[in-house]
């Protein structure tokens, strides 16, 4: 099944690069570019792309404004936002006004590959820097508002690994996701090829039932099975 995409970005070296990207996807067809949010608008009418790429910062309607709209006439279009931005801030405004994904312009090929494939399949998809961000967020706001001492109290943290479900080496791997590293990343880490990350992740996603790497970080810091670090 085909995959149509648009492109929102208001810098057409950048679109370009993208669009090349993509292309090597058979399954990806990109259908429409556009350089701002009243462009976007237009082009999901006309092409009715499965998946938006749009950056958060563009002038007349920007990003989150045109995402905003998007959900509200085109339900069934996934928005990926891009931004150079990776302040929590942005990144939760962007996700409350109903993208899908959230990927920083230093991605590399394979997380924008893997971020449109997942948002396609109905997951969410972020970053993994920008995990990593949320997470420290996540655990701030825990040791602020947790425990019997109220505010200020930070809690201490048992950290049980889910050996009960997952074997050592995912285990190994679901740390490295709330650490906030890429595929490559843990690959290097653990002198792994990047398939078998990936085939690490798919088991343990599969594993604890969610649907996206994002969920499978939370749900693994509400369960004390990774350090916040």
């Amino acid at each position: 099944m085909t995959t149509k995409i648009a492109i929102i970005d208001d810098h057409q070296l950048f679109r370009e690069g993208v669009k090349r990207i993509l292309e090597f996807e058979k399954s990806f067809q990109v259908v429409a570019e556009g350089d701002d949010g009243t462009e976007a608008l237009k082009i999901v009418e006309q092409h009715q792309p499965d998946v938006v790429i749009m950056d958060i910062n563009m002038p007349g309607m920007n990003g989150v404004e045109a995402t905003r709209e998007l959900v509200e006439q085109y339900p069934n279009t996934k928005i990926i936002i891009l931004s150079i931005h990776d302040d929590e801030n942005y990144v939760t405004h962007a996700l409350k006004t109903g993208a899908c994904g959230y990927l920083l312009k230093e991605m590399d090929a394979d997380a924008l590959i893997e971020a449109v494939r997942v948002v396609a399949d109905g997951g969410s998809y972020l970053h993994p820097k920008v995990t990593h961000n949320l997470v420290n967020e996540y655990r701030k706001l825990a040791a602020t508002t947790g425990g019997s001492g109220g505010g200020g109290y930070v809690p201490t943290l048992e950290i049980r690994r889910p050996l009960h479900l997952l074997t050592r080496r995912e285990c190994e791997v679901l740390q490295m996701l709330a650490d906030g590293k890429s595929n490559r990343g843990i690959g290097e880490s653990l002198f792994i090829s990047e398939k078998t990350v990936k085939n690490h992740v798919s088991n343990i996603l599969q594993k604890m039932n969610v649907n996206d790497r994002t969920q499978a970080v939370v749900s693994a810091i509400k369960n004390g099975w990774v350090e916040v670090r």
